[in-house]
């Protein structure tokens, strides 16, 4: 095997609560995280002299901070290995939206290298080597819907229902460093538990994120695709923005919203999925 063809996904966050802020400066929060189907492509092949390198433009993005070259020199680097690997990134994930596609790439990239250099480590480990490239990285390695809690890094498998959701791309790219410094965040949200979740005795207005104001009074554009959005259901932005979505529990539902989007919005139709595309292909 020397050639590899990989999605990957992006992530909703349901809701995200900051809950807190350490001593170092990170926030603590919860949140719950979703895959849907919007995914990059990832082609990767395989080379024998050790040479990791990005073989396709990524327009704002340089090679060397890309976190896909990034992730697998950091895989080389925590096992030794001694083989390369050409990388060609097909982008579908708007960049600066909240969806994690940075994120999801690097998990990819650990999870194909991990077959395609045959190091055959376990998903704890690839795990702990994702989350040195970011904090969202490891939700796409532990490869199910999850509640998350620390700075998102501590993980529960959280089954969810069947759902279609309409995804909106504002036209602007978010600065997550900026809105988490921002003065006017909320930072004390009261922290719920699984229990809680699990017995739904929770309701829908205990759900919101948190950093979605902040993110509208600097970003008007935001604010408007939330409103139109929200003449259909319940409207949330994903992570620290731009994107912003709601659920339907038919494909239908999501269509009729999605047909009438007005011409200078731009979204997709995506499916909720229960787990990662490539969940198997690493052992627990």
């Amino acid at each position: 095997m020397t050639h590899l063809s990989c999605p990957a996904p992006a992530k909703l966050n349901l809701f995200l609560h900051i809950t807190g802020r350490r001593a170092d400066g990170y926030h603590t929060l919860q949140t719950m995280f979703r895959f849907i189907d919007l995914h990059d492509t990832l082609n990767f092949t395989l080379r024998e002299d050790g040479v990791v390198c990005r073989t396709n433009t990524v327009e704002g993005v340089e090679e060397e901070s890309d976190l896909c070259v990034r992730a697998a020199r950091l895989l080389q680097n925590e096992t030794g290995c001694k083989l390369g690997v050409e990388i060609a990134v097909e982008k579908s994930i708007p960049m600066g939206g909240g969806l994690g596609g940075g994120s999801s790439d690097a998990a990819t990239t650990l999870i194909a290298l991990n077959r395609l250099w045959s190091l055959d480590l376990e998903r704890e480990r690839l795990m702990r080597i994702g989350l040195k490239l970011g904090a969202d990285v490891p939700v796409f390695l532990f490869g199910e819907s999850a509640f998350a809690e620390g700075v998102g890094e501590k993980l529960r498998a959280f089954p969810l229902q069947d759902a279609w959701y309409v995804v909106l791309f504002p036209p602007v790219q978010v600065s997550t460093t900026q809105i988490f410094a921002h003065p006017e965040l909320t930072r004390d949200s009261v922290s719920i538990t699984m229990r809680a979740l699990f017995e739904r005795q929770l309701t829908e207005g205990q759900f919101h994120n948190d950093l979605q104001a902040v993110v509208c009074d600097l970003y008007p554009e935001v604010a408007q695709h939330i409103a139109w959005l929200s003449g259909f259901g319940k409207a949330m932005m994903t992570g620290s923005g731009s994107c912003v979505f709601a659920e339907f529990s038919s494909r239908s539902q999501a269509e009729a919203v999605l047909q009438q989007l007005p011409q200078h919005m731009n979204g997709v139709l995506a499916e909720g999925l229960a787990v990662h595309p490539l969940h198997d292909w690493v052992c627990d």
